[in-house]
């Protein structure tokens, strides 16, 4: 079964201070063109998107350099509210691996991951941290937990919608659009379950 967990684009959350997609309409078959066609505009970090190294590191790969790999595998998606502490990472990490699945970790619910929560995933080798928050970090300083985990690889795919994804291990499908020299980039990012119902 799949399971989309994407924003719509147009209607999505933006982090606060960034510019919203905007859409234009170039053509339109009900106005006498051939066919309709759409212009857009909106920042790389709008909606569901994936945080590349780049964005809080000089230095850092941008989207493009970042392996599919890092995207497309099992993960694990797990239920939290509220800070994310360091044991709390442990403990996500230590049911993620008795399901296989550690590369990638989704968490679900109004989750902020800490310092702490974020040491933990860079020192395991966590692929990809994902959550339903336009940022992973508090929204009020997300730098530390960004340089931390993107410091270490880690990309993380935010803006997640998991409100009605049940805890347990999946199939992730979340890769990128390839903008070349970009911080960030929107993705469609979907689920696979692999329980049969």
């Amino acid at each position: 079964m799949l399971i989309d967990i994407s924003q719509e684009v147009f209607s999505c959350h933006v982090f606060p201070g960034d510019p919203a997609p905007q859409r234009t309409t170039l053509l339109s078959i009900k106005d006498g063109a051939v066919c309709n066609l759409t212009a857009l505009s909106m920042c790389a970090h709008n909606g569901t998107h994936v945080d590349a190294p780049y964005h809080f590191i000089q230095d850092g790969k941008t989207i493009d350099r970042i392996p599919l790999d890092r995207f497309v595998g099992p993960c694990w998606v797990s239920r939290h509210e509220g800070p994310v502490s360091g044991q709390d990472a442990a403990a996500i990490l230590d049911k993620a691996r008795e399901n296989g699945a550690e590369q990638r970790i989704l968490i679900a619910g109004k989750a902020t991951v800490t310092e702490e929560a974020a040491q933990v995933f860079a020192s395991h080798g966590v692929r990809l941290v994902g959550n339903e928050s336009q940022t992973v970090g508090p929204e009020d300083a997300p730098q530390r937990v960004h340089e931390i985990l993107l410091g270490c690889g880690t990309v993380l795919l935010e803006g997640l919608v998991l409100r009605n994804v049940a805890e347990g291990r999946y199939m992730l499908h979340a890769a990128p659009l390839n903008l070349g020299g970009s911080d960030g980039a929107p993705c469609r990012a979907y689920l696979i379950s692999e329980t049969l119902s």
